[in-house]
């Protein structure tokens, strides 16, 4: 889909107001996680609240998603399983892995990280009390807290006490996103909130100086436009399934090897249209890119070396960040280094490193791997000497996953891309206020025209500094905020 299909209609040039659906105070366009926060916040608040999702349903990514929200200072379930964290904790991690942190921003979020938790559960969305303890990605079971994310990587625990702060929706296996969504959709159904499915809007309306309404279509039919009493919310998505838009803002995401997430709606409608609105759009060379090689756990043992034979990162990195400081080596090679008494032969099939060959030396393995003569061999001998007493001083990886890799055979596990499974989506969106309402270019707002969720820019930035549960966490909480301040205009 064309940039051009989105664009800004002045009311008075509107020959064709819907008779199908009447105006609503607030308009949202899109029913995933952050447009169905909104929404139940608007209702709560008195507005009258309308809905047009493009999909048969609402749900959108999020309902592909394991389900995980990262929220913290004392969640009711990080008490009961007796994890001690605090709002300032919080607040320090989040401030030190956002690229451009945004402090009033962030602070509100850990603020009020255990009310927001409190929301979700009031209105039905379930977290038992427990935890998933070790070092993993993916939870098969229907335990809440996780690791999710470099909490106890340096630098960042030698300046906030470590916690886990992924809390997983009680769902069995991966479907904790669907089981939230379906949850909340009912909230706002009970509630009285009206949706409008297989709706298309492609046009924004703009009226006595604000946006006023939106035009939509339904299956490539022109159905008209719908007056916005209040304000209008894009909660439409990321952009990851536009390929011209990522030929724009991330073309390495269009690099074979990639294996996008998105849903076809992913389109970046809503940036489009806060873009024609004169919104400005931030971040958008920010994506998540993952490929995990752990579980087992003994592989963060391991080293990860480029095609120089040098390590680039400490191990015990989330996922996220070492996947991403990997794509970003000399022609997005990287391999985990292991021996015998680290290697485990049958790792997950998802985002696995597949295993290159087995090896009697460093030696013979740097050969085969076409590494500089001697560079693979003084990398594992300077390891090996630093981890046998504990120590990393080069990256700084946690003592408890430093082990001299000295009993051979050796494996080696391709992290290059194309060879492991890189999962990948966008983070870049709207500038918008800590309300959601679009920020212009001059540093005013677009008067009546809030965005939130996948094509708004708050804390989840880039891949470095990504925590899982951060996504959700922030479309759910600043959804809530726009609904409320929407519905306040």
């Amino acid at each position: 889909m064309s940039k051009s299909e989105y664009s800004v209609v002045e009311a008075g040039d509107v020959s064709n107001w819907s008779t199908d659906v009447a105006a609503a105070d607030v308009v949202i366009i899109g029913l995933g996680c952050a447009g169905v926060s909104a929404a139940i916040a608007a209702r709560e608040a008195g507005a009258d609240v309308l809905v047009f999702e493009r999909a048969s349903g609402g749900g959108g990514v999020t309902s592909l998603a394991a389900g995980h929200l990262y929220m913290g200072g004392g969640t009711r379930v990080q008490k009961a399983v007796g994890v001690e964290d605090t709002v300032e904790d919080m607040f320090t991690y989040l401030m030190m892995n956002t690229p451009e942190p945004d402090e009033n921003k962030i602070r509100l979020y850990c603020e009020e990280s255990v009310s927001h938790f409190d929301w979700l559960v009031e209105r039905g969305v379930p977290f038992n009390d427990t935890m998933y303890k070790g070092k993993h990605v993916m939870q098969m079971t229907d335990e809440c807290l996780i690791w999710s994310g470099n909490e106890e990587v340096y630098p960042f625990r030698n300046e906030a006490k470590p916690a886990p702060r992924g809390h997983k929706v009680a769902q069995v296996g991966e479907g904790g996103g669907a089981l939230m969504m379906e949850k909340l959709i009912a909230k706002a159904t009970e509630l009285g909130v009206r949706f409008v499915y297989d709706a298309h809007v492609h046009q924004l309306v703009r009226g006595d100086g604000k946006i006023a309404g939106v035009t939509y279509r339904v299956f490539g039919e022109e159905k008209g436009s719908v007056r916005a009493n209040k304000a209008v919310i894009l909660a439409a998505g990321q952009f990851t399934a536009n390929d011209a838009m990522l030929e724009e803002y991330l073309p390495e995401l269009l690099v074979e090897g990639y294996t996008r997430q998105f849903t076809p709606n992913d389109d970046g409608a809503g940036h489009q249209l806060g873009k024609a609105a004169g919104g400005v759009l931030k971040h958008m060379d920010g994506a998540l890119v993952t490929a995990a090689f752990y579980p087992a756990e003994s592989h963060i043992k391991g080293i990860l070396v480029n095609q120089e034979g040098k390590r680039y990162c400490a191990e015990d990195s989330y996922h996220s960040r070492s996947s991403l400081i990997t794509t970003q080596q000399s022609d997005r090679k990287g391999w985990l280094i292991l021996d015998e008494a680290t290697y485990q032969p049958d790792p997950p099939a998802w985002g696995a490193y597949p295993l290159v060959d087995a090896f009697e030396s460093i030696e013979e393995m740097e050969q085969a791997l076409g590494m500089p003569d001697g560079a693979l061999q003084e990398t594992v001998a300077k390891y090996n000497a630093h981890a046998v007493k504990g120590e990393d001083p080069e990256f700084h990886k946690k003592d408890k996953w430093l082990q001299p890799l000295d009993n051979a055979p050796y494996a080696a596990l391709d992290a290059s891309v194309g060879a492991a499974t890189y999962m990948s989506f966008t983070l870049g969106g709207l500038d918008v206020t800590i309300d959601g309402e679009v920020k212009t270019e001059t540093g005013g707002t677009v008067p009546g025209l809030f965005a939130i969720g996948g094509c708004a820019s708050n804390i989840a930035q880039d891949g470095t500094g990504y925590s899982s549960g951060t996504c959700i966490g922030e479309s759910t909480f600043f959804g809530r905020r726009a609904g409320e301040a929407a519905a306040a205009s």
